[in-house]
């Protein structure tokens, strides 16, 4: 109850201006407040039918019971203001519905209950739907003149701009052709609504259409049009449409130029991105913080560390350096550009004020250039600071325990994503997986992996990966078989990898398989992909296929031609290898390590000797004879071609060795009978404490077995496991059946065989028959022929060493 009361007529006026401060507050009162206002006044006639008329047309849109007792000299009058007020409320609503089209639509756009629900055009009056002092018959007229009422573009605008705020973009874009439909004219406001819209969507069509309606209604010449113009282009992936924009933009400011430079860098123009730089200086446009990041960024795409620098110059004249955003910037320039040491100068100047962006920038920085180590290091001295981390943080701290393989650290971070409540973030999620399999901890991977409860597409393919290098291809191709149950639509990595997994189990009709997906998804022009398709039909020995996908007349590279000349190899298509190398070399496509790796073991398997001196030379044209993995092919071709001493020479002048390179050269003297130096070669490596593996034990038995040196090969044979351990295999033991039966040793021989570990296979047989034939035991010959048979009946090696030795024997 608010009462009001005043004495004699003196004071009449005094309160109706007080009354008008009363009116003014009434509109913060709620639709459904029941305040019960009572006012008693003396005055005289004329000041009571002022007041009167003041209050009533100020509680008019109130529900409010509101009376008033007047107490005039000589008269006694009580009013009563709410029976005027419905009285009122009736004729404006036949004001309404005699004319709907006069007023504006403002339901859709209503905030809160105060604003209302429709307002006249010219005089701005509003009525409200659910006013309790209404007609009856308000709500009934209402529905069948609700169509023929226009929504004002305010209205329309404000659902548009809380449907773009929302991310609701879509639905922004079918409000304005809703809007366009009930012929509505957008202003500049709607305009770049719905180009940001269109933008976030990158639906670039449909941006097309709004550009061409913002010229037929005469905006593209507006600034805030022209640069939400040029902003929707250049998300949407079009440059020539983004520099049209911007050149029909009369009044060019930062954001314009701003937007330009951010769109040149994203595409990968740096270069242009640095120019549109310059010229916006030369027309003394000054920048802000937002163009000094964008520039910053071309800069770091490009690698461009002198102009970084110089940058940073201006930013520092221009007394932006404080801003976090350009201090992130500067520092991930720099990083990009591989000098840390100048991220490093930037971050510790600004530690003070420094945030998580800064902390991350560094973060990555450090992974970016191989400095993982330091990476770990400041993100603990980050938790000692207290400065909460962000998903960002955790990305680049995960990528740092990746590639040092800490798993103890991984888990330390893993518990830690956990209290921040950003396990669910797929992101987070991936690189999780991907720490546990560069770790070494699949179990642990899948574990992350299936706790996961939104799996996108870079989840899925990084478990794959993660079987694949493992060895567990056909775990990857079950995840992916599973991957498509739950309808995830793979990408170009993930067919990458599940071809891999396909070659490696020489998986064909799963291959096939994959393959129609691929074409499917509309992948099959991506080079990766066809790459690695032309490798899994040569590992899965179709090589017909191979073919075809080479030829089908998309863009090949040197990988293509190099996957050709290895699945040729694999094959046991040598000249065909050799002939595609010649083709690759007319048609200008320059070799690389791995080509001259496949075409030197074509040259090898074939002894081809000229064509490897050829390849030879082109590996010393290129620069690529220092590498370890050519040297060690050249040193398997030339002792194969009959050249022990060429393979000697590219030994001898490796500046560095890898086992593999040992054990080629090992087994270069072993094929020339060359036992002593084979011998000498291995005492060289227990020297320098070098691993050795069953591939030197076994051109170091084919040595001594070629040069006759039985004991220092039953040495060697008896020690590989205990003082190298080196498991003993099968090729071991018929290096040394050989070897035993060379030396007439063949029981000895025989009981070598006993007691393997392993079943004896056909070599093993095959070895000690023809012992026996150049020794001339039948005996034992028929007995060792027996058992050959019993392992192969169609052996033809087995008759032919029967029948030899039956004819030296005069049987």
């Amino acid at each position: 109850m608010l009462a009001f009361a005043g004495e004699s007529h003196q004071n009449g006026s005094d309160f109706i201006a007080a009354s008008a401060s009363l009116c003014c507050c009434m509109p913060q009162i709620g639709d459904g407040e029941e305040i019960s206002i009572c006012i008693i006044i003396t005055m005289h006639a004329f000041e009571a039918e002022s007041l009167c008329s003041l209050l009533t047309g100020c509680f008019f849109w109130h529900t409010t019971p509101l009376c008033f007792f007047l107490q005039v000299p000589g008269i006694s009058l009580g009013y009563t203001a709410l029976a005027r007020q419905d009285r009122s409320m009736e004729k404006v609503w036949e004001s309404f519905f005699s004319d709907p089209s006069q007023w504006w639509d403002h339901r859709l756009c209503k905030l809160n209950s105060r604003h209302p629900d429709f307002k006249h055009k010219r005089t701005q009056q509003g009525l409200w739907i659910w006013r309790k002092g209404n007609p009856r018959w308000v709500k009934a007229r209402l529905a069948t003149v609700t169509g023929t009422i226009q929504q004002s573009v305010f209205s329309w605008n404000t659902v548009l701009l809380r449907f773009v705020k929302d991310g609701q973009y879509r639905l922004a874009l079918d409000l304005y052709k809703q809007m366009q439909h009930e012929s509505i004219k957008p202003d500049t406001f709607t305009m770049v609504q719905v180009l940001n819209a269109c933008a976030s969507l990158t639906a670039l069509e449909e941006g097309r259409l709004v550009h061409a309606q913002t010229v037929e209604n005469g905006y593209d010449s507006d600034l805030f049009v022209g640069n939400s113009l040029v902003n929707m282009y250049s998300k949407c992936g079009s440059i020539d449409d983004a520099c049209r924009a911007f050149s029909k933009i009369n009044a060019r400011d930062v954001v314009s130029w701003t937007a330009m430079i951010v769109a040149h860098a994203k595409s990968g123009q740096g270069e242009k991105a640095l120019s549109l730089y310059r010229q916006m200086q030369l027309e003394n446009v000054k920048p802000d913080t937002f163009a000094f990041v964008s520039v910053l960024n071309a800069c770091a795409s490009m690698a461009a560390l002198p102009e970084g620098r110089h940058l940073h110059a201006q930013i520092l004249e221009d007394g932006c350096q404080s801003n976090v955003f350009v201090g992130s910037g500067l520092i991930d320039m720099y990083a990009k550009c591989g000098s840390i040491e100048d991220s490093c100068k930037v971050f510790n100047v600004y530690e003070f004020e420094c945030d998580v962006v800064s902390w991350n920038a560094m973060i990555v920085g450090y992974v970016k250039c191989g400095q993982s180590l330091k990476a770990l290091e400041l993100y603990w001295q980050m938790q000692r600071e207290q400065v909460k981390a962000d998903t960002a943080t955790f990305v680049g701290v995960l990528n740092a325990c990746a590639e040092l393989a800490a798993l103890e650290d991984g888990r330390r971070v893993h518990a830690e994503i956990l209290q921040h409540d950003c396990e669910c973030n797929v992101m987070v999620e991936s690189c999780l997986v991907d720490m546990y399999i560069k770790c070494g901890s699949l179990e642990n991977a899948f574990t992350t992996f299936s706790d996961m409860r939104c799996r996108e597409v870079v989840s899925w393919t990084v478990m794959i990966v993660g079987y694949g290098k493992f060895g567990q291809s056909e775990k990857a191709l079950d995840l992916y078989r599973q991957m498509q149950l739950e309808q995830v639509k793979p990408d170009a990595v993930t067919f990458v990898s599940v071809l891999n997994a396909c070659a490696n189990t020489a998986a064909l009709e799963e291959g096939r398989l994959v393959h129609a997906q691929i074409i499917q998804y509309g992948c099959e022009a991506d080079i990766r992909v066809r790459n690695c398709l032309i490798d899994m039909y040569a590992k899965c020995g179709s090589i017909e296929d191979s073919c075809k996908v080479f030829n089908d007349g998309f863009t090949t590279d040197v990988i293509s031609w190099t996957a050709m000349i290895g699945g040729y190899v694999k094959c046991g298509q040598e000249q065909k290898a050799l002939k595609f190398y010649q083709q690759m070399l007319l048609e200008s496509v320059e070799p690389v390590n791995l080509t001259f790796v496949g075409v030197l073991s074509a040259c090898s398997n074939v002894a081809a000797l000229k064509e490897g001196r050829h390849v030879h030379a082109k590996v010393m044209e290129t620069g690529c004879v220092s590498d370890v993995a050519i040297a060690n092919c050249l040193i398997d071709m030339y002792s194969k071609s009959g050249c022990i001493e060429d393979a000697c020479r590219i030994f001898n002048h490796m500046p560095s060795r890898d086992h593999v390179s040992w054990n080629a050269m090992i087994m270069g003297y072993a094929l020339h009978g060359h036992g002593k130096e084979a011998l000498r070669l291995l005492e060289h490596m227990f020297q320098e404490d070098l691993d050795t593996d069953g591939i030197t034990f076994v051109g170091l038995l084919s040595a001594c077995n070629h040069a006759g040196l039985i004991d220092e090969g039953h040495f060697y044979f008896e020690h590989m496991n205990p003082v190298c351990a080196v498991s003993t295999e099968v090729e071991h033991y018929s290096c040394m059946v050989d070897l035993l039966g060379r030396a007439g040793k063949l029981d000895e021989a025989e009981a070598l065989i006993t007691k393997m570990p392993c079943e004896p296979n056909l070599t093993i047989w095959t070895a000690l028959l023809g012992a026996c034939r150049n020794s001339g035991n039948v005996e034992m010959g028929e007995r060792i022929a027996r058992k050959l048979l019993d392992v192969d009946p169609q052996c033809a090696s087995a008759y032919v060493l029967l029948s030899n030795m039956y004819a030296a024997a005069g049987h």
